[in-house]
């Protein structure tokens, strides 16, 4: 019974951070488009809107964007050239696709790397991005995402290489 549980557990942990991750995305999106939908309506009915409405919405285009990637990422569903699957046989496939996944998870650690080293340049700085919100909190979704996508290509290629292989 306690084997069964602990088959179970994993399961339930990745649906919640999946839920978690929607719930943050479609959070993002509703803030970043009722500032948008305010500063529009704003602008036109009074003759100016919020002062740092419009550099919040760049800095959520960001965080949608990278949100976005880190959901794509769970399954393998990027944007890639994938000459494979038509010409090579499965087996051959596996194995390049394992090789991409292992690659991409290369860039992508190398990439939240230094770009925690950018945000962590930015903690010491102490810049502002608007209305006394640090430019750090702003700038940490990039490590952040970056790392997430990473990991997940690697237990991706993890995966693939662990299955049966068919000749």
């Amino acid at each position: 019974m306690d084997e069964k549980r602990e088959k179970k557990a994993p399961g339930k942990i990745l649906r919640l951070i999946y839920r978690v991750e929607d719930g943050l995305l479609v959070g993002v999106l509703l803030v970043m488009m009722s500032m948008a939908v305010a500063q529009i309506l704003m602008r036109n009915l009074l003759g100016s809107g919020i002062v740092w409405g419009d550099v919040l919405v760049r800095i959520l285009v960001l965080w949608i964007g990278l949100l976005g990637a880190m959901i794509a990422s769970r399954s393998g569903e990027h944007i890639r050239i994938d000459l494979a699957s038509r010409y090579f046989p499965e087996w051959l496939r596996q194995a390049v696709d394992a090789v991409g996944e292992l690659f991409t998870a290369g860039i992508c650690l190398t990439v939240a790397w230094h770009s925690f080293r950018f945000v962590r340049s930015e903690v010491e700085y102490g810049g502002i991005a608007f209305a006394s919100v640090p430019a750090w909190a702003c700038e940490a979704v990039i490590p952040f995402a970056f790392a997430v996508i990473g990991l997940r290509y690697l237990l991706l290629a993890s995966d693939r290489l662990k299955r049966p292989r068919n000749s």
